[in-house]
Formats: structure tokens, C-alpha cells, sequence
């Protein structure tokens, strides 16, 4: 039985041992005892994460591929789940600290993060590919011009190293840009001590207006006259870190 990548889907099936083997390879050090993984499509990173971890479990939206990892038995029946990661009730299905990975789709992957850090209390760790540029953002420091929204609100609640890149060959069908892997662990202890909903809208905000300074694009915030003098009105949000962004918040006084 063949699987037919599905563009709809975003998928691009990958192909390659030696680049599934490391991305398996990235919760060694961690050892966690069970993997939840996005998007299996036909098994080859599932396989190698079943060599190395306890319980493995995957998430799959593609009917045909489900049927692939039953025909071929790359997975217990019953830890295949088919659906979308986006909809599903994760919460129904992870009981216990689990470390998510995938070959991330990449018209969801932004997508997906959100819902990591929604669920960040589940996940202790995760990991897996992404476009390249993506990795490249949810890994960004202050000051990097791929620096943005996505950065800020990963990198509050999650320790993010970027691993390696992947070439567009290691897929099925190639790509046309290559991809990035990271690795991620969650802080002990958030970088905010803010209210995270609203911290993450003042950080959309303040991107809304990349290119203003902080007193332009938060003009909307009920800062008294006295703190629009602070310097830090007179930066740019790609300038911010996670605990400025925090302090920001900290300024403001809610009813």
C-alpha cells in the first residue's frame, strides 16, 4: 500500500533514516516515558521513536496513512489516533507528562505552537521540524529580525534550542525551502508573572507596529504620561525581551 502526500494537508513525507533517527534522538537526554507524535504519515520517524521510548502514540488526520500504520503494524491500534491536533480534546487523551515531536505540516506549524503552550502543563518537552524560517523564529533572540509574536510567547514558557537544519532532499515530495528542527523544554517557571492572555495581546499589539516605537504602537494602552517618558517607549518591540514585554504589562492597572 502506497500514501500519497496530500498538498492540501501539507504534507511531505520524509524519507530519510538517518534524519528520522535524530530527530528521534532529540528527548534522549530527557528519556520520557511516553511520545505523542503529529503526523506520522508513513511511520519513519514513529519507528525510530518505538526503538527508543516506552509508549508512543501518534495523532493522524490522513485516513489513507492511518490505514498504513495499521497494515504494517508501526503502531498498537488503539495509540493511533485519527484526527486534527488543532480540534482534538488532548486533554482527554494525555493523562501523564508527554513529550510532543513531529514532521510538522507546515501551513499549521505556527498553529501548532499555540497549542504546545496552551497545553504547555501536558508537555514537559517537544520538539520536531518545521520550515526552516519558522524553527528560525520560534528560536529567535531579541534584536534578530525574524523576532516576533511567535518568539516572545514560546520562549516565555519554553527553553528553545535550535538542532540542525534539513535539506529539501530528505523529503517526498521535496520542499522548495529547506527545513529546522528544535528542541524544546519547558521552565520551570514562566518567564511572565502577568496575566498570559493579556500579555500576549499587548505582544501582538506592540508587533501590529513592528517598526514604531513602543509609544506609537501601544497608544491604545492606558500608560499615564509619566511612563510614556520611560526609555524603553522609545524601542521597537523586536528590541523587547520575554521580561520587558512582562514588565509592560506590569505598568498597567486593570479595573
Amino acid at each position: 500500500m502506497n500514501v500519497r502526500p496530500k498538498k492540501h494537508l501539507g504534507q511531505h513525507f520524509l524519507t530519510s533514516q538517518e534524519i528520522a533517527r535524530r530527530i528521534a534522538e532529540i528527548f534522549k537526554n530527557d528519556s520520557p516515558q511516553r511520545v505523542l507524535e503529529i503526523g506520522p504519515g508513513t511511520g519513519v520517524l514513529t519507528r525510530h521513536l518505538c526503538e527508543l521510548y516506552p509508549h508512543v502514540e501518534a495523532i493522524e488526520i490522513d485516513g489513507e496513512s492511518v490505514n498504513y500504520l495499521h497494515q504494517y503494524n508501526i503502531l498498537p491500534p488503539f495509540n493511533i489516533h485519527e484526527g486534527d491536533f488543532l480540534r482534538l480534546d488532548i486533554r482527554a487523551l494525555v493523562q501523564e507528562p508527554t513529550a510532543l515531536i513531529g514532521n510538522f505540516p507546515y501551513n499549521i506549524s505556527t498553529q501548532i505552537m499555540f497549542r504546545l503552550v496552551e497545553l504547555r502543563d501536558l508537555f514537559p518537552q517537544a520538539g520536531g521540524m518545521f520550515q526552516k524560517e519558522v524553527a528560525e523564529r520560534i528560536a529567535a533572540p531579541p534584536g534578530s529580525k525574524v523576532y516576533g509574536i511567535l518568539s516572545v510567547w514560546v520562549q516565555a514558557f519554553y527553553k528553545v534550542e535550535y538542532a540542525f537544519t534539513v535539506a529539501e532532499g530528505a523529503f517526498n515530495p521535496p520542499p522548495k525551502v529547506k527545513s529546522g528542527v528544535i528542541y524544546l523544554t519547558r521552565l520551570e517557571k514562566p518567564r511572565i508573572t502577568g496575566n498570559p492572555a493579556e500579555f500576549l495581546r499587548l505582544v501582538k499589539t506592540a508587533f501590529g507596529q513592528r517598526r514604531k516605537m513602543l509609544r506609537r504602537s501601544l497608544a491604545g494602552y492606558s500608560f499615564s504620561s509619566e511612563q510614556k517618558e520611560m526609555p524603553i517607549f522609545e524601542r521597537r518591540p523586536e528590541t523587547l525581551s520575554v521580561e520587558e514585554f512582562d514588565q509592560l504589562l506590569g505598568l498597567l492597572k486593570y479595573e
